[in-house]
């Protein structure tokens, strides 16, 4: 299967080089990292931007640079850079549930944001609207794929306990944020395209 529409990345620099896709990939992770910093601290997972991160960074590096971009992000805040919601890091923080609670999310973030990639890249489905509303949305279903399976083990909380901690509370924001990359991509297109 051929990946035959370029990203935004590759559209504005269609020639990369191996130091140009390492500028990206830390670009993305950085990225990533300062949306991280706006949160609402729910418990047991806090309301961030950084899904958005995940999902733009996805759509505009294509899905092999947008995995190892994320993969970059979820390894520094394993190792104990403050990247993760409010500053935090480590995978097991030991404090409360903390980061173990949001580790199948942050575990998610490498595969959503390379399924979108994927999907930008064999479909073009950032250049409209609806097309960019279903790749964030499939990108979102593996973020909560990961997400709450992991929040479950964590936490003990099963059914409808489950969803009202790690899902409900998160749907308007992530349609929000579905509906900001969607104006976003397609209007940064009809710019680089002229």
């Amino acid at each position: 299967m051929t990946l035959t529409h370029p990203t935004l990345a590759r559209q504005l620099v269609p020639a990369p080089s191996v130091a140009w896709d390492l500028v990206l990939i830390a670009g993305g992770a950085a990225f990533v990292a300062a949306l991280a910093q706006a949160e609402i601290p729910l418990q047991p997972v806090p309301l961030t931007l950084q899904t958005l991160g995940v999902l733009l960074v996805g759509a505009a590096l294509g899905w092999k640079r947008a995995l190892a971009a994320l993969a970059l992000y979820v390894a520094a805040g394993a190792a104990g850079l403050p990247v993760y919601a409010g500053g935090a890091s480590g995978l097991m923080n030991s404090a409360g549930t903390g980061v173990r609670a949001s580790l199948g999310y942050l575990i998610s973030y490498p595969f959503a944001a390379a399924l979108v990639g994927f999907l930008v890249e064999r479909y073009a489905l950032d250049r409209r609207f609806l097309g960019t509303c279903l790749a964030m949305l499939a990108g979102s279903v593996v973020i909560y794929a990961f997400g709450l399976p992991v929040l479950s083990a964590v936490t003990g909380l099963k059914g409808g306990a489950l969803l009202t901690a790690g899902l409900t509370p998160f749907l308007l924001g992530d349609t929000i944020k579905l509906v900001l990359a969607a104006l976003l991509l397609p209007t940064v297109w009809r710019f680089v395209r002229r």
